[in-house]
């Protein structure tokens, strides 16, 4: 029989689909659609976002992107299954397709690499419960926005506060300021902690060898979440908790003093529920969508 050059044998003479259904040549385009840098740095942004949707404007901005750059880019992805569009008033935002890039790596997975486990060993642990959280008796928790000086510290002082002897806080700015934003300090006074005890630190000290592992990053602010920071040392489970700037309201005195402690507000919500997950019984994936869940909850509004 002769074959062609390029083309492999298929089995029996049947066409070669993979387990999903989807053919080789749409997961061939996938692959190619992410074979490029720039719609790579696209793709990987809409990742570290998950499951937030970003406006055309905030990729531009992020990636520092011209918009018919970005845009030829959007629109390949879009083609690949890779990426998909919803709309939100006047605006298109994006996100990643979930359902078809787990259909890619399924590909990948069953198809080429015929699921051998020596390959696989990190994703076939994904629906297990996570043995190494369920060992643990105390976990490091590290929160990051830009300039570490209101949002991340609040929630730095927060689960110190609450967590209790299970968990150990951090926090840390991509772009650190030199001191806590006055207000963020006024409402931490408020609240009861220590306000000696925090100040802005860079990332960068998390990235040395002496640091502590840690076992939970939340990013809690878009610009952060929006870098392309290295990952940490031992695979922490991620998730984006983005918040706004409390620092930009404007208005009188009052109302900017009100949104600093809607803020602190947010937070107090969000790590509570997060204190209360069952960790040691969930597997990696139920938790990631816990971490989700959590990051999506409403910010507070009413006045306090």
């Amino acid at each position: 029989m002769l074959i062609s050059a390029g083309q492999p044998p298929s089995c029996s003479g049947l066409r070669l689909r993979n387990r999903t259904g989807v053919n080789e040549k749409a997961n061939i385009s996938a692959l190619a659609a992410l074979a490029h840098p720039g719609r790579m740095a696209v793709f990987r942004l809409l990742a570290r976002r998950t499951p937030d949707t970003l406006s055309a404007g905030e990729l531009t901005e992020a990636l520092e992107l011209k918009p018919s750059t970005l845009s030829v880019y959007l629109g390949i992805l879009t083609r690949a299954g890779l990426i998909q569009q919803s709309r939100r008033g006047r605006s298109l935002h994006y996100s990643i397709d979930l359902a078809l890039t787990g259909s890619l790596i399924e590909y990948l997975v069953n198809d080429c690499c015929r699921g051998r486990p020596e390959l696989l060993a990190t994703l076939l642990s994904q629906g297990q419960p996570d043995q190494a959280l369920g060992q643990k008796q105390i976990f490091n928790v590290l929160f990051v926005c830009t300039g570490n000086s209101t949002r991340s510290i609040f929630a730095e002082a927060i689960l110190r506060a609450e967590g209790g002897e299970r968990f150990r806080a951090f926090s840390a700015g991509t772009q650190p300021r030199k001191d806590l934003k006055p207000l963020a300090a006024e409402v931490l006074r408020a609240r009861g902690h220590d306000v000696s005890l925090f100040y802005p630190k860079s990332i960068e000290v998390f990235y040395e060898l002496s640091a502590p592992r840690m076992d939970f990053v939340f990013t809690v602010c878009d610009r952060a979440a929006n870098e392309e920071c290295p990952p940490l040392l031992g695979q922490p489970v991620t998730a984006h908790w983005g918040m706004s700037d409390p620092g930009k309201t404007e208005g009188s005195d009052a109302e900017r003093a009100l949104a600093f402690k809607q803020s602190y507000t947010t937070m107090e919500r969000r790590l509570k529920a997060f204190i209360s997950l069952p960790l040691p019984s969930l597997s990696r994936i139920s938790l990631q969508r816990e971490l989700d869940d959590i990051g999506q909850m409403l910010e507070a509004t009413k006045a306090i």
